[in-house]
């Protein structure tokens, strides 16, 4: 199952939101606004390409495995105040250009799997096929962060064929199980979404971190079993970047 986070890019409704934006310097020109617009349906294309590659993966799973390891996966493209506030905290120019040669994660599919074999299976077999490139791998799972937070982040880039020939356009892929994700939405909604004093924050990132390790120990009697009643294949290492 996927579940898109907007609908597919509406040109016209792109094309007077960037109009509005007002800059130090004025407006965007119109050219500069066409191209925004052409890279943010590269960046589309490139997405939707990763997404058709994962259900094809899954859909194989479940012939070879009789096991889908794919839960669901969400996509989001960053909107365009996203997009501009990373640039200006990064004090790049606000430029198709730097947007390409600067931010990766435009672009982005969240991959959660049934099983943590499944989070590397599922990454090392995409990794696997020879029209896509690893940029980048954060192993969250291996390595989790202080907070507890758990996932596999790739940058993976891969070919949008356009009429002027392909464009490798990165994708970011996280990928992580129910239970990582139950326990990062949370997370999330008590950093981002909450008003709470400082006492209750600390109170609850620590009652966080207790269960993300709880969670970890779960997950892995939960695989074992998961083994040994099914004949999925096991993939414990992250895909290396190129």
């Amino acid at each position: 199952m996927i579940l898109d986070r907007q609908s597919r890019i509406n040109t016209s409704e792109l094309q007077a939101r960037l109009k509005s934006i007002n800059f130090d310097d004025g407006s965007l020109p119109s050219n500069q606004i066409t191209e925004f617009i052409d890279q943010m349906q590269v960046y589309e294309g490139a997405m939707y390409e990763i997404s058709t590659k994962l259900e094809i993966l899954d859909s194989e799973f479940q012939v070879r495995f009789s096991h889908n390891p794919i839960h669901h996966m969400e996509r989001r493209l960053k909107s365009i105040n996203s997009i501009l506030g990373k640039l200006e905290r990064k004090e790049l120019p606000l430029t198709v250009e730097s947007i390409k040669d600067n931010l990766f994660d435009v672009a982005g599919i969240r991959v959660i799997c049934n099983y943590r074999d499944d989070v590397y299976s599922v990454s090392n077999y995409l990794s696997a096929q020879n029209d896509i490139q690893v940029l980048r791998v954060k192993d969250y799972i291996k390595n989790p962060k202080q907070n507890g937070y758990r996932s596999l982040h790739v940058i993976y880039a891969v070919p949008v064929f356009l009429s002027s020939g392909p464009h490798y356009t990165p994708v970011e892929v996280q990928f992580r199980t129910i239970a990582m994700d139950y326990w990062a939405s949370l997370e999330h909604a008590l950093r981002y979404k909450t008003d709470l004093p400082d006492t209750k924050l600390s109170e609850h990132s620590q009652t966080l971190l207790d269960c993300a390790r709880s969670l970890q120990n779960i997950e892995t009697q939960m695989q074992n079993i998961h083994r040994d009643i099914n004949g999925a294949p096991q993939a414990g290492e992250a895909p290396k970047a190129d």
